[in-house]
């Protein structure tokens, strides 16, 4: 028996493995004598564009301060070339090209000088690396810094090893070593380690020596003994270290923060990091997901959310997404073998079995009790959809949007080799700092068909144009439909980055007649079902696209995709150009032919009925029909006034919030057109707006002086225009005269015809009864303030015979006006007081309003009050006319509405309100005294509520020591 570790330091001595050894890598990589194929052309890029010499190189311009130093301490194996999960692979997220990354640490640390044997500054660190097969197989640093990225110091001591491998003094391993040393020399060396380590491997040592004394012990059984600096055999396993822990540990806390961006966002990072070791073939890359995925399955927020029947968050769910379309990459990969591809299935079956693995539509919504939603594979077609009788679509799942993603795997692979020597040499572009660099592609000849002109770049354009041209049905989760908007954004992403040169514009022309003639299988065929996946977003590419090159294919593919219905706010159908940032189209040279803008129009109002939509398409077409440095354009500003009066009329009876803001637009745009389009906007107005739009907004902004000074009209059109106004007005105010009346007077104030008859509107409107008392005081105040107290007193009159204010009533909202009515009659005479106080006493039957009133009316007039005042500053002012008409009146009213309110307000009284009521009852003595026998009056008074209510005791004792 021998030790299995013993094998790997079998040979002479000094034959141990060194940079040359068995265990070395060749500079080159491996190769092979097998013809390449598609999928290799992405392998062999790799190794001749990410070179670790290039990387150093680029990291080389980050720069930091220098902070630690470090001590080399020991360095097993010898390796030409190492990767290390801290560097290479992929292009990292925007968050890692800095400084704080590990790597660009770790070799700034070098390049400063860090690494030294000998000399240390602040604090020192001890680190030790294994290599095996050209890969890092342990790592240990005193540092403790745990992550999935080997810590700067790690990568300072490997780049070290690298740049200087032959400074680097290269060892025996230690069996070689030992296997040179006589008994004493061995005695010697064992003890000297012991001494220099008693504390820390002393009883390791005693417990060692007592088995090797022991003859039949175990360790005398096995031949030789292990060598960890000798490095593992060639039939070993080997692979990259991995902190499997650590990674668990990470996407845990991670988890738990998952409602944050950032925690989002690391994650990311993690598959990322997933990503490049696929790509390098790295067998690490399962392992990591593996670790990912259980740890996603034990995310607490599962269960929550399956308890509550509730669907997992929008990040939750991308992330969940990503980390599908991993497995995918891991199974389909054509290098991994079949036992681990049968490993890697029976973990995905026993993950799927678990209550808390997240359905495809992220909801658990069917184990709600009571819920009956069958769970379904996405001024897989449900029964439902194979039994429509009105569709016929084949292709229910369609290629974009599939779990698989066919169509964007197939065109990335395509364009991979595609891509341009200058742009693929660089790990990190230099513009990477000012923004993202453009792609840019070249054509690359297929192999197997030379002759015919293809290349990678024109099958990857065809590829994605069949694929999103595809008439399928609409998936029926809003989960799914949200997949097929953002595949559908993927790929166009993807087309935007190639540049349009003559051989793409044929390909483009020539799949985009294919689509307008393709029947039933495409989106831009001549029937369209209703549950087909809208062509908007595609269309708006086409049309970009296609314009310059041909205008007329362009606008056929505009109007046949404008007949879907328009589910989605967010995809607008094409066919009028758009400005920068109105989340259309890109701006488009020039505004279009007439004959077709006019085609389009048609169009829109046959096909869109979502007003919102109309509304958007209006605007966008007013800020293209009106740029800065150019004229209007004529055709264009009519259409979008013509989709702006469709809009009008769509939402006159079904009013929105936006309401306003569109009437204010229609009114801008029908400006820019012209002073004969506003005033048939005007003309029409009972089609397209309400009564109070039309006077607030249509006539009033018609007609302010920014809008005539824009029209720049003559002074007979100005009147025309004004004198348009004031007739909208007048109808509006007739047709609605709570709302329009007022504005109408205002409009009309010019106008001495126009006036006259807006203020007969308003008293015939009182006589019906078509104004109530607030829209009635509201426009005798505005009389008043128009230096018409007549017109005012008149208005306020007709407003009593609208009101009554009931005696609980002091907080009614007429108060004020009913106060300001008593003092514009007083101040008017003493007829129109006269005549005022028996509307009073009708419409007022409150005791405190009528006692304000009364006391108001008792006083001298301001200046003589203050006359008084000066030469009698010892006594009050008396109260005058009280006793004589018309006042006397209305102070019997107020003691009688006094008498009415008391016993009106005893009958259900508590013993919590009785201090409130006598405070009430003070202010009835002070109205009671007003009149000339006041005092008799309120006795009596007293004396019948006494004798009536004799049974509320501890009220009636209240009563008499207050009033006696």
């Amino acid at each position: 028996m021998e030790h299995p570790a013993a094998k790997r330091r079998c040979g002479p001595p000094g034959g141990g493995r060194g940079p040359e050894g068995p265990g070395a890598a060749a500079e080159g990589g491996g190769g092979g004598g097998r013809a390449e194929t598609l999928l290799d052309l992405s392998a062999k890029r790799v190794a001749e564009t990410w070179a670790f010499e290039q990387v150093e190189e680029r990291f080389s311009r980050v720069p930091e301060p220098v902070q630690k130093r470090i001590v080399f301490w020991s360095f097993p194996r010898s390796e030409r070339e190492i990767c290390m999960y801290s560097s290479l692979g992929c292009h990292p997220p925007e968050g890692e090209r800095d400084s704080r990354v590990p790597f660009n640490r770790g070799l700034h640390l070098l390049q400063s000088g860090a690494v030294d044997r000998v000399l240390q500054v602040e604090r020192s660190f001890h680190v030790s690396i294994s290599f095996d097969r050209c890969k890092i197989t342990s790592v240990s640093c005193a540092c403790d810094n745990r992550d999935i990225f080997y810590c700067a110091h790690v990568v300072a001591l490997s780049l070290y090893r690298i740049r200087n491998a032959r400074q680097v003094e290269l060892r025996l391993p230690i069996s070689e070593t030992l296997s040179q040393m006589n008994r004493d020399q061995l005695q010697k060396f064992v003890q000297y380690l012991i001494s220099a380590h008693h504390t820390e491997v002393l009883p390791t040592a005693q417990r060692l020596a007592d088995e090797i004394l022991l003859l039949g012990s175990e360790i005398n059984r096995v031949h030789g003994a292990p060598d960890p600096t000798a490095g593992a055999g060639i039939e070993d396993a080997n692979c990259w270290h991995l902190d499997e822990e650590q990674i668990q540990e990470q996407v845990r806390q991670l988890l738990s923060n998952g409602g944050y961006y950032g925690a989002s966002k690391q994650l990311q990072s993690m598959f990322n990091k997933v990503r490049e070791m696929l790509r390098m073939r790295d067998s690490n890359g399962a392992r990591m997901l593996i670790l990912m995925t259980e740890q996603f399955l034990e995310d607490p927020r599962l269960a929550l959310w399956r308890q509550q029947g509730a669907g997992m968050t929008d990040k939750c769910r991308q992330l969940w997404d990503e980390l599908g379309a991993l497995w995918v990459c891991v199974v389909l990969n054509p290098h991994c073998k079949p036992e681990e591809r049968a490993l890697w299935l029976a973990l995905l079956k026993k993950w799927n079995k678990l209550d808390v693995c997240p359905l495809e539509e992220g909801n658990y919504s069917f184990d709600v009790p009571g819920a009956t939603a069958a769970l379904q594979l996405p001024s897989v077609p449900s029964a439902e959809i194979l039994h429509k009788g009105s569709t016929s679509i084949t292709n229910l799942e369609g290629w974009v949007g599939h779990p698989l993603d066919p169509i964007g795997c197939l065109c990335r692979t395509l364009l991979e080799p595609c891509r341009t020597d200058q742009e693929g040499l660089s790990l990190y572009p230099d513009a990477a700092a000012d923004g993202k660099k453009k792609v840019l592609y070249q054509h690359v000849p297929v192999p197997s068909s030379p002759s015919s002109g293809e290349s990678y770049l024109v099958l990857a354009l065809e590829v994605a144009l069949v694929g999103l041209g595809q008439q399928r049905a609409m998936p029926e989760g809003l989960y799914a439909q949200d997949k097929v908007v953002r595949s559908e954004e993927q790929l166009i992403a993807l087309l935007d980055e190639m540049e349009p040169d003559e051989r793409l514009v044929q390909v483009l022309r020539k799949q985009a007649a294919l689509l307008l003639e393709g029947g039933p299988f495409s989106g831009f065929g001549e029937v369209v079902f209703r549950e087909s996946v809208p062509m908007h977003t595609f269309a708006r590419y086409l049309f970009s696209a296609l314009l310059p090159h041909d205008a007329d294919l362009a606008y056929r593919l505009a109007l046949r995709a404008m007949r879907y219905p328009c589910s989605f706010a967010d995809l607008l159908p094409l066919g009028i150009p758009a400005t920068p940032g109105a989340n259309l189209c890109p701006p488009i040279p020039g505004l279009g032919d007439p004959k077709w803008l006019h085609t389009v129009l048609g169009s829109i109002q046959q096909n869109i009925h979502s007003p919102a939509l109309l509304f958007k398409l209006a605007q966008d077409a007013c800020k293209t029909a009106t740029p800065a440095s150019a004229p209007p354009d004529a055709t264009l500003l009519n259409i979008s006034l013509e989709l702006g009066l469709q809009v009008m009329r769509m939402t006159l009876n079904t009013m929105t919030w936006r309401r306003r803001e569109m009437v204010r637009w229609l009114v801008s745009c029908a400006t820019e057109i012209g002073v004969q389009a506003l005033m048939n906007i005007m003309q029409n107005w009972y089609s397209l707006f309400t009564p109070i739009e039309a006077t607030t907004i249509v006539a009033v902004t018609g007609t302010t002086p920014a809008t005539l000074l824009r029209l720049n009209l003559a002074f007979g059109q100005r009147d025309e225009l004004c004198a348009r106004a004031r007739a909208v007005a007048l109808q509006c105010a007739m047709k609605d005269p709570q709302n329009c009346s007022l504005p109408a007077l205002t409009l009309c104030e010019k106008d001495h015809a126009a006036f006259e008859a807006a203020y007969q509107i308003v008293l015939d409107s009182a006589a019906a009864a078509g104004l109530g008392h607030s829209h009635l005081f509201t426009v005798a105040r505005y009389m008043e303030h128009r230096g018409l107290p007549l017109r005012a007193y008149k208005l306020a009159t007709l407003a009593f015979s609208h009101l009554s204010i009931a005696f609980n009533q002091d907080t009614h909202p007429a108060v004020n006006d009913v106060l300001w009515a008593c003092s514009l009659s007083h101040s008017l005479g003493k007829s129109q007081l006269s005549a005022i106080v028996p509307l009073i006493i009708q419409s007022v039957q409150c005791a405190p309003m009528l006692s304000d009133i009364l006391r108001r009316w008792s006083l001298p007039p301001p200046g003589l009050a203050a006359l008084s005042g000066r030469r009698h500053a010892a006594k009050p002012p008396a109260p005058s006319g009280l006793d004589k008409a018309p006042l006397g009146q209305l102070l019997e009213a107020a003691i009688a509405a006094y008498v009415s309110t008391t016993h009106s307000r005893l009958t259900h009284i508590s013993p919590r309100h009785y201090s409130e009521f006598i405070e009430f009852l003070c202010k009835a003595r002070e109205t009671f005294l007003l009149a000339p026998d006041g005092h008799l009056q309120f006795g009596q008074f007293l004396d019948n509520l006494k004798q009536t209510y004799k049974g509320k005791k501890k009220l009636m004792l209240l009563v008499r020591e207050r009033f006696g």
